[in-house]
């Protein structure tokens, strides 16, 4: 006679789902604000629309890490990738104009490691924190016969809001207007699929080995937080400077700018107006990609790309702290072109 099947025996842990949820508690209780109105363990999380907002407009988003997990799982490091996540939402919903409210997080896992559980969710915290944004809730999932061993899934939902007026949907975008860019920290959270292949198969480095070029590890470069934009940005907003906003992830340049754009405006970028960072100059020479697929793929350096008036560029460009170019204009036309060549 076989002994009786459990939950646990298929490899579904219980008391360790448990254990893991009350090790939580303290990193979602600390993004709490005034709007909170729910504790972790409801079955839907509560939150108040501020009464601030003249027209709320509430802006929602949902996103992942993608593949950049499976650096994080080759080198055990575990707590970027919720930064990651946050950030990356953030900034989806800011190029509407909107801040965050609340935040929620999806964890699916093979077998409940109660040590990593925690690392990745103290990455979440910490970037709802850093964006004030509540982490109003989540969902730890244990789908053993899905997910290797070792391995699991982050999934992000985000909502925002904006007041009616200050809505950013660039409508108002006329050839003439020019664009300026903000870098990015790295990778962010796209490419990993090339760039994995690149520097673990055609390079044959490991996540501990040096990445040529950066003066850091393979790891430290790869797993460089995908930045969040609001802080430098908000400001920003409040002049009413901004017609457009572009968050430059999968796709590049080309792939996300037109996204923004109304129809018969296009975007002409000057693709030698900066020097994309040593990383892409790496995966560039390791994995013999030509420079039109780099642009196609990776963000290139230029995590953001805003439109404003020809009028306002300088003044946009002095609030943004320095750190701004000048990248390009729009006129007449469909999708993006770029002029120049392309550094690498």
């Amino acid at each position: 006679m076989t002994d009786p099947l459990t939950y646990k025996s298929t490899g579904v842990d219980l008391d360790a789902a448990e254990r893991a949820k009350q090790s939580l508690k303290a990193l979602v209780s600390d993004t709490r604000d005034e709007n909170t109105l729910s504790e972790l363990g409801a079955f839907g999380g509560l939150y108040r629309v501020p009464a601030d907002v003249e027209e709320p407009v509430l802006v929602s988003s949902a996103d992942g890490v993608g593949t950049k997990l499976k650096v994080a799982f080759a080198s055990g490091r575990h707590h970027t990738v919720g930064q990651d996540l946050v950030n990356h939402c953030v900034n989806d919903i800011l190029v509407q104009g909107a801040r965050p409210l609340f935040f929620l997080d999806y964890l699916a896992t093979g077998k409940l490691d109660e040590g990593i559980v925690p690392e990745v969710v103290r990455g979440v915290s910490l970037a709802c924190r850093e964006n004030r944004c509540a982490l109003l809730g989540g969902e730890t999932a244990q789908m053993p016969d899905f997910y290797g061993e070792g391995e699991y899934d982050l999934a992000g939902f985000i909502v925002g809001v904006v007041a009616k007026k200050r809505l950013i949907d660039g409508a108002g975008i006329e050839p003439g207007d020019r664009l300026l860019a903000l870098p990015s920290s790295g990778l962010h959270t796209n490419g990993y699929t090339l760039a994995r292949a690149i520097v673990f198969e055609h390079m044959g480095l490991g996540p501990d080995d040096p990445f040529p070029g950066t003066g850091e590890s393979v790891a430290d470069t790869l797993l460089k937080v995908h930045r969040s934009y609001l802080r430098v940005i908000q400001p920003l907003l409040a002049s009413g400077l901004v017609k457009a906003i572009a968050h430059i992830t999968g796709g590049g340049i080309e792939g996300n700018l037109p996204r923004v754009l109304p129809a018969g405006v296009g975007a002409m970028i000057v693709a030698d107006s900066w020097e994309p960072p040593p990383v892409f100059r790496t995966l560039a020479e390791g994995g013999n990609v030509d420079p039109r697929e780099m642009f196609r793929v990776f963000n290139m350096g230029v995590g953001l790309i805003l439109a404003v008036a020809p009028g306002d560029e300088d003044t946009a460009l002095e609030r943004l702290g320095g750190e701004a170019w000048s990248v390009g204009h729009v006129g007449p036309g469909e999708g993006v072109e770029f002029s120049g060549s392309f550094r690498m």
